[in-house]
């Protein structure tokens, strides 16, 4: 699930099952989720209050609504968690796979990582994790070829490895760092600066920062931010996030003291973040209210003594996306008259600056634009893949940039006047990929390409197409080992909401379960924003049943073709995601051997009770509307569970600290699958300690969890356990 304007692909969080092999012919055949030992588990006991609400004249029982409240707080809560956790230890441990997988996750999660580097000044900043670090390291090199030497290292700020370096940007000059800390997973952020030249920290700190972009002033002596007001006490992972605000903080001086920029008390449910051009002459502020792309801007002119905001958008109606500066004419991608985007100008010396557009909206949906040097770069998904143009500034196009196959490319960021650039290519079976570009000349060199414990030559990555319920095409990316044969074990993932485009990446998770003979299935489900605002329509709010069919013809499909077999077939989704695989396993129970729903939005009636989930409305609709009511009873995962069914082994994954789907969410959901009758497989409940939504969580828990993942979602689909 987002944050407003979080502009992040949400990549599937990858498990794996390590050393397995494949199973063919009759072993495969007699190795199924029905055949496999069923025994009767013991379920905590759990306490059912009787609660029946009316909703518009229907009854609705919520009988573990208690499990709402805050783990830190509740005891009887906190003793539920450790009695599941326990029970879930205990099961895991009579499979006997685990230490295998986890000993193979950890050989190949150990390879050095690089980030895409940031330039400012002449200085290179870049994160770096030399293999099972906990939290990737902060460095920075004085010209492309200094010495590389460290600037921040979270790996030391906890005991548990739990505490992460999130959100950081120099000063224009490369002097400062202005970096957000984040802990145990939460979306609450700290800010702090460091000198870059001495590595001293300076005494300015920042808190109670959640959603913000972070934004220097021309000079460096100061930044911009984004913050709420301060939460009760006890309310920090549970309370509404309402009057959100952008201050400036001038450095050296407390935080008391931070000079409010915006901010709109009439409207306390919009969200505004705030970019400064280049140059520094303007301050730019993007007001939403939800997830959806529907902005206001909001332009301050900062070589005024007293800025003062400008309307510059205003309706709320279209999606605008800072792409750079030249002076005052500013560069966005816009779905303005254009639902798969396009590139416009705005000349904000004009009165009424009018949009002038620059690039055409074309058959592929434009997902970036940056202006680097003198040109611009566009980003576009042609068929849920990335491929990247050149453009000069009137619009001219020059050619496009090479990329290596099917996959995803990151970065592309720059300065203007400044042709250099970098930027990641990824897939399934290979590793993030750095490459420096030249934009004046179009020459592309390999920066950094990782050392690695396996061949990328040995997989093979697919797009292929199936036809949903409706007949609507859908494509998906199937990966897998090419010695692997059909009717093998399948991971089908799927996330189809908020138009984010799941495009492909690399994970060694992800590849340890191919490794083992596994295929890795990704579905491109309506919702998403693989094909612009059409298809992120056609998958939400009344429409959300297509995100379910979608799913469901996939999985079909993956049968259907002998890619895999019935019984052999698992299903995974986080977030979002988590709420697709807990609403398609309560409409098709049948179809599949195993589900993981991660970190799941399972109460489709209160999800906007709780901290950020009132902007979810833009995508599910609002529960207190009778349609929408009606919709959300419908497929609600807690309300949907279908007694007397025979449902596949079930592990929902949550976290105590995740503020963004409060954990109450997976609790109520794996309490009323455990009381529910729908057969002898395992329907258990994993809760990760001092771990959130999924950002920052240490390496060695994020092995951990795909472990026990890959051994609970390996047995049921019939995998051989690891020699």
């Amino acid at each position: 699930m987002r944050p407003p304007r979080a502009k992040a692909a949400c990549l599937p969080l990858l498990l794996t099952m390590s050393l397995a092999l494949p199973l063919s012919g009759s072993a495969a055949a007699a190795i199924t989720a029905s055949s496999v030992s069923q025994q009767r588990i013991a379920y905590p006991q759990t306490r059912r209050d009787d609660i029946v609400e009316k909703h518009f004249g229907e009854a609705v029982a919520d009988p573990y609504r208690w499990l709402e409240n805050d783990v830190r707080t509740d005891q009887e809560v906190a003793r539920w968690v450790d009695a599941e956790n326990r029970l879930t230890e205990h099961y895991l441990e009579t499979l006997g796979s685990r230490d295998a997988i986890k000993a193979r996750l950890k050989t190949l999660w150990n390879y050095e990582r690089y980030s895409v580097p940031r330039k400012r000044g002449g200085r290179y900043f870049y994160t770096y994790n030399s293999g099972l670090q906990n939290q990737p390291v902060l460095k920075v090199r004085d010209g492309l070829d200094g010495k590389e030497r460290e600037l921040l290292d979270p790996n030391r700020w906890s005991k548990d490895g739990a505490t992460a370096l999130d959100e950081w940007r120099p000063s224009n000059n490369g002097d400062l760092l202005l970096y957000a800390v984040q802990d145990g997973g939460s979306d609450w952020r700290t800010l702090h600066i460091i000198d870059v030249a001495t590595g001293k920290q300076l005494p300015d700190e920042i808190a109670w920062v959640k959603f913000s972009s972070l934004a220097w002033d021309s000079d460096g002596k100061g930044f911009f931010y984004s913050r709420f007001p301060e939460p009760g006490e006890g309310a920090a992972f549970q309370q509404l996030n309402l009057h959100h605000q952008v201050y400036y903080h001038r450095i050296g001086t407390p935080q008391s003291e931070d000079r409010l920029l915006y901010a709109t008390p009439r409207r306390p449910r919009l969200n505004h973040s705030v970019e400064t051009t280049q140059d520094g002459r303007y301050a730019l502020v993007t007001s939403s209210e939800g997830t959806d792309e529907r902005y206001e801007l909001v332009l301050f002119d900062l070589a005024e003594a007293d800025p003062k905001p400008r309307k510059l958008v205003s309706g709320f109606t279209n999606e605008w996306a800072l792409a750079g500066s030249v002076g005052s004419r500013l560069y966005f991608r816009t779905n303005l008259d254009a639902p798969r985007q396009r590139v416009v100008m705005l000349d904000v010396a004009q009165r009424q600056p009018r949009p002038v557009e620059i690039v055409a909206q074309t058959a592929d949906t434009l997902v970036g634009v940056s202006l680097v040097g003198s040109r611009l770069i566009l980003a576009y998904l042609g068929d849920a893949k990335t491929e990247a143009l050149l453009y000069e500034l009137d619009g001219r196009r020059v050619g496009p940039i090479q990329l290596p196959d099917i996959g995803t490319g990151a970065g592309f960021g720059g300065r203007v006047g400044d042709p250099e650039t970098f930027f990641s290519f990824s897939s399934y079976a290979t590793p993030s990929t750095i490459y420096r570009l030249n934009t004046s000349t179009g020459k592309m060199d390999l920066f950094i390409q990782p050392k690695l414990a396996f061949s990328p030559d040995d997989y093979l990555v697919e797009q292929r197409f199936y036809r949903s319920k409706d007949g609507t095409e859908i494509p998906m990316f199937v990966a897998r080992r090419k010695t692997t044969g059909p009717g093998a074990p399948a991971l089908l993932y799927g996330y189809g909401g908020f138009n984010i485009a799941v495009t492909p990446g690399f994970s060694p998770a992800v590849l340890n379960w191919m490794e083992m003979g596994g295929v890795y299935a990704v579905a491109n489900l309506r919702g998403g924003g693989e094909y612009g605002k059409a298809w992120h329509d056609a998958g939400r709010l009344a429409a959300k049943q297509n995100v379910f069919d979608d799913f469901v013809a996939g999985a079909e499909y993956l049968i259907e073709s002998g890619i895999s077999a019935k019984g052999r077939l698992a299903a995974m989704g986080r977030s979002n995601g988590g709420l697709l695989v807990g609403a398609v396993v309560n409409q098709r129970p049948d179809l599949f051997a195993a589900a993981n729903p991660a970190v799941g939005v399972m109460d489709m009636l209160r999800f906007n009770r709780f901290t950020a989930g009132r902007y979810w409305i833009d995508d599910y609709g609002d529960p207190a509307k009778k349609a929408d009511f009606r919709i959300l009873r419908g497929y609600s995962p807690y309300h949907n569970i279908k007694v007397g069914a025979d449902y596949p082994a079930v592990m929902v994954t949550t976290a105590d600290t995740d503020d963004r789907v409060v954990p109450g969410h997976s609790f109520k959901y794996a309490a009323a699958l455990q009381a529910a009758d729908i057969g002898g497989r395992p329907h258990l409940i994993r809760i990760e300690t001092r771990a959130g939504h999924g950002s920052g969580k240490p390496t060695d828990k994020v092995i951990e969890e795909y472990a026990d993942l890959w051994a609970f979602l390996g047995h049921w689909t019939g995998m051989l356990p690891p020699q």
